[in-house]
């Protein structure tokens, strides 16, 4: 397989997605540093650092420069940043009066990091308008099957009666969560970093300050001070990245065992097929969403160990996020989109479920048999009779209340109890809860 899969032609409909790997291109790395350079030019030109003059030259011929990403590679391998290559490349192209300027009073990880934070504002953006469409779809599938009853499982073993809906309004609930976190760390991770060699401003002295407040004004970040080896922000994030995927994982991992054979709850149209057995319908679009909510678990951990930088400046703790970030990134992404495509292709099967829960002969009305006899019995008497009741139907033939019945003659409709619907309102009114909320952050995103 392709060393990198996110990369690969051959997996691309798998484990990758355009639109996020386009964030993450070379291209939108270097088109993203030419502009933090460009915003620094206009800020000094307006404090009066740069000349007005050159500083017009400069950000015209920023705005014309074209840079091919493997010119920038042996820079890169010599210095261990791209920055270094990209200035002398772009000095090269411009007049030698503007090029003097270029860069003036920044170091290369001052340009990198807002190259990367200006990429991950567009990908905070794209992911909520994902999270948007997912937290949507979800909640007319609650609203849908608001009275489609189906079995709940727990610990691997049949439970009790549940409604869809409500396993739809519990796999959306994260999602509204993770909303809420993206708004949240907005103002935290997409800020300014800009601090000179040392993150002491030093090369422009007491005017520095003035320049970091202003290009984080110029280029639409929060202002903060100089933040080189404090990867808190870059943490959280990849925290965040994490939740969703592993959020969207446990989806997956919930379609994978309904539509096993044996279960057959859900299916998918266009489900993967066999080389060697035709009757195959494989969830595969499920089973990516629990890879890829495993995978970005383990790289958000590898970025907790990148956050350890040393002193100043550290080229390894820095590298290794590079190493980390842009996959779990990545990940995320596909995964997203690979959830989206799976409500699309998700078909529901009522009636198996219902038949399902008839296979059972009452056991999963267990509970609710305990309680009802509870009306007429002490609770202890009722639950050792239900118990008995239980053992009997697991080695006979008959169903749960025709063995509870024959134990006690307390006046239990149980032909009424065999209908669970009724006696599921709370969970119909926790849907409407949900996909109430799911509605008011929809409509706040509209507004």
């Amino acid at each position: 397989m392709a060393a990198l899969s996110f990369d690969s032609a051959l997996y691309d409909g798998l484990l990758s997605d355009p639109e996020t790997a386009h964030l993450l291109s070379d291209a939108a790395e270097i088109g993203a540093m030419i502009r933090a350079e460009k915003a620094l030019a206009v800020v000094q030109a307006r404090l009066g650092i740069v000349p007005n003059e050159a500083a017009e030259a400069l950000v015209a011929a920023l705005d014309a420069a074209f840079i091919d990403p493997g010119a920038l590679g042996e820079g890169m391998k010599r210095d261990g940043v791209a920055a270094p290559a990209l200035v002398a490349t772009l000095k090269a192209q411009m007049p030698p009066e503007a090029a003097q300027w270029l860069h003036w009073g920044a170091t290369s990880q001052d340009i990198a990091e807002l190259s990367l934070i200006l990429r991950l504002k567009s990908v905070l953006d794209l992911f909520s308008d994902r999270l948007d469409g997912l937290i949507g779809t979800l909640a007319a599938l609650a609203k849908e099957h608001r009275s489609t009853i189906c079995l709940a499982r727990t610990r691997w073993q049949q439970a009790a009666p549940t409604l869809f809906g409500r396993k739809a309004a519990n796999w959306m609930q994260p999602l509204l969560r993770h909303r809420q976190r993206i708004d949240e760390i907005r103002p935290r991770l997409l800020a300014v970093q800009f601090g000179g060699a040392t993150a002491t401003l030093s090369a422009l002295g007491e005017p520095g300050i003035a320049v970091m407040d202003a290009l984080a004004d110029e280029l639409g970040l929060a202002r903060a001070e100089p933040w080189h080896t404090s990867r808190d922000r870059i943490e959280e994030f990849g925290n965040l990245l994490a939740m969703i995927a592993s959020s969207l994982g446990r989806i997956g991992a919930d379609f994978v065992l309904l539509s096993q054979s044996e279960v057959g709850e859900i299916g998918f149209a266009g489900a993967g097929g066999s080389s060697t057995l035709p009757q195959k319908q494989n969830p595969v679009i499920a089973e990516i969403l629990v890879s890829l909510g495993r995978f970005a678990g383990v790289q958000a951990g590898a970025l907790h160990q990148a956050a350890i930088h040393v002193n100043e400046r550290d080229g390894a703790a820095w590298t290794l996020e590079w190493l980390t970030l842009p996959p779990l990134v990545g990940a995320t992404g596909a995964a997203l989109a690979r959830a989206a495509e799976a409500l699309v292709a998700l078909r529901v099967d009522p009636a198996r479920m219902r038949a399902n829960l008839a296979a059972t002969r009452g056991l999963v009305l267990a509970e609710a048999a305990s309680f009802a006899l509870s009306d007429y019995l002490p609770r202890g008497d009722a639950v050792k009779i239900v118990k008995q009741a239980v053992e009997a139907t697991l080695s006979g033939e008959r169903h749960l209340f025709d063995e509870i019945a024959a134990r006690t003659e307390s006046p239990v409709d149980w032909a009424a109890l065999r209908e669970p619907l009724p006696y599921l309102k709370a969970a119909q009114t926790l849907i409407d809860r949900l996909t109430a909320a799911a509605e008011a952050v929809l409509m706040a995103r509209v507004g």
